[in-house]
């Protein structure tokens, strides 16, 4: 080391300390090992290539809590619809749950984990839930290869847990708890469906018993919190949980569909009855002299009692037909809102936990652009047809409705005018007849037009009688000469009026069949990719789908406007038409009126 004994007092000092000189190699070759390796082992622990935001509501929408909820294990169950599991480690030991911040690490544990089904039961356990609020959320990291199992059952759970059964391990019923009672004997079988993943199925003449142990005790000082799902095939007397022996012994019962609660003499019973075949959440909670029952989340009665304290050997499920999943026993009396909450969050359909579909951390998902980004050529094609038919349409419709307007104002304008002064009118020679003709606010009218048609018809007439020297008059005839003439024009005007009116009516008939064309074969290259890739979950299928939609939406989307103002437009014309015919009889009548023989 010549560089280090340049320097007197460096040399002094490791002269003094011929332990030190020996080591310095070996403390050399570990701070390069740890130079080396420290980078590789951070960018390990930051591979996670997926995450993806669980939102937890507490709002009316959701779990409708009053009340914050302190280390709730939050059920998580994931599907192909919130989680591709092609993405993670087959045995998903690369799963973690952290705080929403994305850092702080979460306790959880795999219930079960099934990538060939794509089904997992995720247990996370989350410090704190805000009451009636949408503002909690956990991030759910996965796709790192490196990464190992790393899931903590006993820590999911709070140490005032004593007891978690919930019937999904391989290897036989075993408390999920830190305490992890004994389980000496379970004369029942285990289903493979449960409320949650597995649950017990009991027969009557079966049950779980737990030995005696210290933990495996509870005080009426502290208070106690028992809940399960229950799916009882009959309303017998049942014993859901019993814990000790003889006088003092806590028994938690079903009578006649009732849970009750028997600890000496004192006793209890809910106010609301089980129901048979369906899937229940009871719970019950007890502390300072109080018991309350709780069935789906909701109370279902109180009262005051006083409960001894109760240890020894725990049993379930004797005498009880049906199927148990998810007992817990807790030595405190857990909150109306943790109860709640711990029946929202575990439901099948659970409001309380909602899945965020953009797989990236952070930002909101568009789901226009998941759509628009699956669009095949053929949809494409279909939609530009669709998009040029939109803009055909919207140019017919804008210009009828102005054109149509005008009309109307014009011909109320000219009505109003003739109605007026209907003689000068009806003469040809007449300084109205010629003044009326200048003014632009009734050139619009098709009703002016009418009139201007059957004025020149008289004029010809007139000046043709006034030329043979002969009485100015109508004869019949002339008035039927004229009527044709009046007729062809509201023909022509008619037509006129409804030029335009056909693209609607082939945007109205085509364009939601365009649109089908387009989703039928999206959904044939969709089924096609699909068949071709070999892959057949849930994620691989629907976006192509949902693509292939778009177009049957573009579709309806071009027809329903142009239907809707295809028949105002009828309306419309039907009217205008109307006025027209009226005032064509009421000018032959006046007419023969003032220029009769």
């Amino acid at each position: 080391m010549p560089s280090l004994l340049k320097n007197p007092e460096l040399n002094v000092h490791l002269t003094c300390c011929p332990m030190l000189m020996k080591r310095i190699p070996t403390l050399a070759a570990a701070l390069l090992a740890l130079a080396v390796l420290w980078p590789a082992a951070a960018q390990a622990a930051e591979e996670w290539t997926k995450s993806r935001k669980v939102q937890i509501d507490t709002s009316a929408s959701g779990a409708a809590t009053d009340a914050p909820v302190n280390q709730l294990p939050l059920l998580l169950r994931l599907h192909s619809g919130n989680f591709t599991f092609s993405e993670a480690k087959p045995d998903g030991a690369d799963l973690r749950f952290f705080a929403a911040d994305g850092k702080t690490p979460l306790k959880f544990h795999l219930e079960r984990y099934d990538a060939a089904n794509e089904l997992a039961l995720a247990w996370v356990q989350v410090p704190i839930i805000a009451a009636n609020a949408k503002a909690d959320a956990i991030v759910m990291k996965w796709g790192n290869p490196a990464a190992t199992a790393a899931g903590d059952k006993p820590g999911t759970y709070d140490p005032t847990h004593i007891l978690v059964l919930n019937f999904d391990e391989a290897d036989g019923v075993k408390d999920a708890s830190a305490k992890a009672a004994q389980v000496r004997e379970f004369s029942g079988k285990t289903a493979g469906f449960g409320a949650i993943g597995g649950a017990g199925s009991f027969s009557g003449n079966s049950r779980v018993v737990l030995a005696a142990s210290d933990s495996l005790a509870l005080s009426s000082a502290e208070g106690w919190t028992f809940s399960a799902w229950l799916k009882p095939q009959t309303l017998d007397k049942a014993t859901l949980l019993s814990l000790g022996n003889g006088a003092a012994a806590l028994t938690i019962e079903m009578v006649n569909g009732s849970v009750t609660v028997r600890s000496g003499a004192a006793s209890a019973q809910a106010t609301t009855a089980l129901k048979v075949g369906n899937w229940q959440h009871v719970a019950l909670s007890y502390a300072a002299g109080k018991l309350r029952f709780f069935i789906d989340g909701v109370a279902a009665g109180e009262a005051a009692l006083v409960l001894a304290d109760a240890r020894g050997e725990a049993a379930l499920g004797a005498g009880f037909r049906g199927e148990i999943d998810a007992v817990t026993l807790s030595k405190t009396a857990r909150s109306p809102a943790y109860l709640k909450a711990q029946f929202a969050s575990q439901r099948a359909d659970s409001a309380m936990v909602a899945f965020a579909t953009e797989a990236d951390a952070g930002g909101e998902v568009s789901y226009m652009a998941i759509l628009l980004g699956a669009v095949t050529l053929d949809g494409w094609v279909v939609i530009g047809i669709l998009g040029v038919m939109a803009v055909v349409s919207l140019w017919v419709m804008i210009s009828k409705t102005i054109t149509l307007a005008r009309m109307e104002k014009a011909n109320a304008t000219f009505l109003e005018m003739f109605s007026q002064n209907p003689n000068q009118l009806l003469d040809p020679d007449s300084a109205a007849a010629k003044e009326i003709q200048g003014l632009d606010k009734v050139q619009a009218s098709s009703i002016f037009r009418l009139y201007t048609v059957g004025l020149v018809q008289l004029a010809q007439r007139f000046d043709a009688q006034l030329k043979a020297q002969q009485k100015r008059q109508l004869s019949a005839a002339a008035l039927e000469s004229i009527r044709a003439a009046l007729d062809a024009n509201i023909v022509r005007g008619n037509q006129k009026m409804n030029s335009g009116i056909v693209l609607l009516t082939i945007s109205i008939s085509g364009g939601p069949f365009l649109g089908l064309l387009g989703t039928v074969v999206g959904v044939m290259i969709t089924f096609a990719a699909i068949a071709a890739a070999g892959d057949v979950n849930v994620n691989a299928i629907a976006p192509g789908i949902a693509a292939a939609l778009v177009a049957t939406v573009a579709g309806l989307a071009v027809a329903i406007p142009a239907l809707f103002a295809y028949n105002w437009f009828a309306i419309k014309i039907k009217n205008i038409a109307a006025d027209t015919t009226v005032f064509a009889d009421e000018f032959l009548t006046k007419s023969a009126e003032l220029h009769s023989q």
